[in-house]
């Protein structure tokens, strides 16, 4: 139960046994090693290998019934007539030496005694249910392409030209996330000028020496996406109620599934939606407030609502109202209901307009969302199917799953590189870094982040988003302006993010290597060091102390 073998993609393996691994899948995440377990109660010892195999154990048994086992072959000097045969322990199995019964027993008899224990697969097929499973939602309840309030929408969430011509197109006609050059040479959020998103403050860190990134695309038989939401029951026992929750494939959504869920009400299955939004009247302040009004909303309509999915939905933007920032309001939530108690009771689901990258959804799902609608992205990939801004043999439907896809294998990318094989080993894993945030705020809404840099508290984000949602509905009337914000994150552009190498720099760099001035090269390396000190860097603020 705690360390499965990869059973998801397991083509010959029994009906009875998968049965198993998924109604266990119900109670607790897979522990994905990297690991080799070994345990005894004084009459049988036993060693289990993680679903990726990472950990070598290899056994000689001897003719005089001995058993060696060891990481490595020839620990012992055992003479090549005393073996009896020799073997290696295959990812995910069990070796059990019985010494009672005086015999090794097998990986496959173990799990066929476990697997048959209880009717596992009844259990799955009368209680556990799927999307597909949910009655189909009113035409109403399935939001469509707005094309009168898209464009104020989109500049309120902060969208830009280049992320519709540079991440969000390419996704949308090729089902992957587009492929960059390693580096960045804009300013840390903390040190921008411009207005940032939540999401610019955290950095994904990477697997250690220790914990082996993967493969994805190699070992995807040990990967899954697979997930379900619902109460999580006692650990110490089993009944047919541990597994009633509902079960997804991936967790990014399109908007007819999450409609499909927000309408869900059965017995031991019913999801409320929560909004996200506050007044734009609001002082300062404002934010803080509509947190800590989400957060015992949350609490209530589990303890006395008895919901078991959660929905945080920021739909409903406009002229009077404000999102909190989806991530705040997920992480809030998620360690709200952890400090009170109720967190297994529950399953969080987010509805977002703001999530439209792969590192956004992958902060949301690391900081407690099971499953994230990127309702706003899809609406946007509609409207550049109907504007030509996509090829136009992808229709609209294809461009919507061919984003969701992208989306959900950028999430398997981005788990692989901290050697994360399963989507509920990364759920709730807070695998970032904060870098900017003040520690008050990482205290009570992120906690346990690593924050080494602080920075901006709660009033400066409510500032920022603020700017935002001005920037879509703006408090005047003005010249209509039918274009985003440029954004030049990823690209230099005049009016957007700055770059520590643009044009001026690079031209000057050019010149002086081309005529073999040092007075011009000089001059470039100055250019750099001022723009590191007043604009991007963190080095830029460090300087030398006179003794």
């Amino acid at each position: 139960m705690m360390i499965p073998e990869a059973w998801e993609n397991h083509e010959s393996m029994s009906e009875e046994k998968k049965a198993f691994y998924a109604y266990h899948s119900c109670l607790m995440e897979p522990w994905d090693g990297p690991a080799l377990i070994a345990a005894c109660d004084g009459d049988r010892i036993c060693t289990t290998l993680d679903r990726n195999g990472l950990r070598p154990f290899r056994y000689v048994v001897t003719k005089d019934r001995f058993v060696v086992g060891a990481s490595e072959t020839g620990v012992l000097d055992i003479p090549a007539e005393r073996v009896l045969y020799k073997g290696r322990l295959q990812p995910g199995r069990l070796f059990l030496i019985d010494t009672v019964q005086g015999r090794i027993i097998g990986d496959d008899e173990i799990k066929r005694q476990v697997s048959i224990r209880q009717p596992y697969g009844q259990w799955l097929a009368e209680n556990m249910i799927t999307v597909n499973d949910l009655p189909e939602p009113a035409p109403e309840h399935v939001p469509g392409l707005d094309l009168e309030t898209l464009e104020a929408r989109q500049r309120a969430f902060g969208y830009t030209s280049e992320e519709l011509k540079i991440l969000i197109g390419p996704m949308a006609e090729t089902g992957a996330e587009p492929i960059g050059s390693m580096g960045n040479d804009t300013p840390l959020a903390v040190l921008s000028n411009k207005p940032q998103l939540l999401f610019h403050y955290f950095k994904q860190l990477f697997a250690q020496v220790t914990n082996p990134p993967l493969d994805a695309i190699r070992e995807e038989l040990v990967t899954s996406l697979e997930t379900s939401i619902g109460t999580e029951k006692d650990l110490f026992d089993e009944s047919p109620e541990h597994c009633r929750q509902l079960h997804l494939k991936q967790p990014i959504l399109s908007n007819e599934a999450f409609a499909r869920i927000k309408d869900l009400d059965l017995p031991g299955l019913k999801s409320v939606t929560l909004s996200t939004l506050f007044p734009k009247s609001g002082a300062t302040g404002a934010l803080e407030q509509a947190v800590d009004r989400l957060c015992i909303e949350a609490a209530r309509a589990i303890r006395e609502g008895g919901a078991t999915l959660v929905i945080l939905s920021d739909r409903g933007i406009g002229p009077d109202q404000i999102q909190i920032p989806s991530l705040l309001a997920t992480a809030a939530v998620h360690h709200y209901l952890i400090r009170e108690g109720l967190r297994t009771r529950a399953g969080l689901l987010v509805e977002s307009g703001e999530a439209r990258e792969v590192m956004h959804c992958c902060l949301l799902i690391g900081y407690g969302a099971s499953a994230v609608n990127p309702y706003l992205t899809l609406e946007t990939v509609a409207w550049m199917c109907i504007d030509g801004l996509i090829d136009s043999d992808i229709s609209s439907e294809q461009a919507e799953k061919n984003i969701l896809k992208a989306l959900g294998k950028g999430i398997l990318k981005t788990m692989s590189k901290m050697g994360i094989s399963t989507i509920q080993c990364y759920h709730g894993a807070q695998i970032f870094e904060a870098i900017g945030l003040k520690q008050s705020v990482i205290d009570k809404y992120f906690t346990w982040t690593a924050s080494r840099i602080e920075g901006v508290g709660l009033e400066e984000i409510e500032q920022e988003y603020r700017q935002h949602h001005h920037h879509g509905y703006p408090e005047r009337p003005v010249a209509a302006d039918h274009t985003l914000d440029v954004g030049g994150y990823y690209q230099w552009r005049k009016d957007g993010e700055h770059h520590l190498f643009n044009p001026q720099t690079i031209a000057l760099l050019q010149l002086s290597t081309r005529i073999g001035d040092p007075n011009r090269f000089r001059e470039y390396t100055n250019l750099i060091e001022e723009q590191i000190e007043q604009i991007g860097t963190l080095r830029g603020l460090l300087d030398f102390k006179p003794l």
